[in-house]
């Protein structure tokens, strides 16, 4: 697969590709100092996904590398919980265009993610506890 980088919406200094790489163009800071164009390297985020900071006017703003390519590639608006960015592959690292869809909050928690899940939504089975767990949230509660 050919890799194809794409400008991030806001961000004039960086690109996306379609494999999940960012790149800050070439540029002058504002120290007047030449930067050349580089692949950056993303974070941990401590939940497996990759993060990468971003800076504009000397602010510096973290995002999900599987974001910013939904951003660029899928047309994705972020708007809180409602639509999400989801992996089908389930692995939180593989940010490949083709790995990615748009999906509801309610579609993302639905889908079985592990294998000792139920069918049913909100159940699951607790290897600590032995048993099977139910959970619901309404409204945060």
């Amino acid at each position: 697969m050919k890799e194809i980088f794409k400008p991030i919406p806001n961000y004039t200094d960086y690109q996306v590709s379609n494999i999940g790489r960012i790149k800050s163009n070439e540029r002058i800071d504002e120290a007047g100092k030449l930067r050349k164009e580089r692949v950056l390297k993303p974070t941990n985020n401590g939940f497996g996904y990759l993060q990468i900071r971003l800076s504009k006017n000397k602010n510096t703003k973290i995002y999900q590398v599987h974001q910013l390519v939904a951003i660029a590639f899928l047309n994705h608006k972020i708007n809180g919980h409602k639509i999400v960015v989801d992996h089908i592959n389930h692995k939180k690292t593989d940010n490949r265009v083709e790995n990615l869809r748009l999906v509801t909050q309610r579609q993302n928690a639905s889908h079985l993610k592990r294998e000792t899940s139920s069918k049913y939504t909100g159940v699951y089975w607790s290897k600590r506890d032995k048993r099977w767990i139910a959970r619901i949230r309404i409204n945060g509660v």
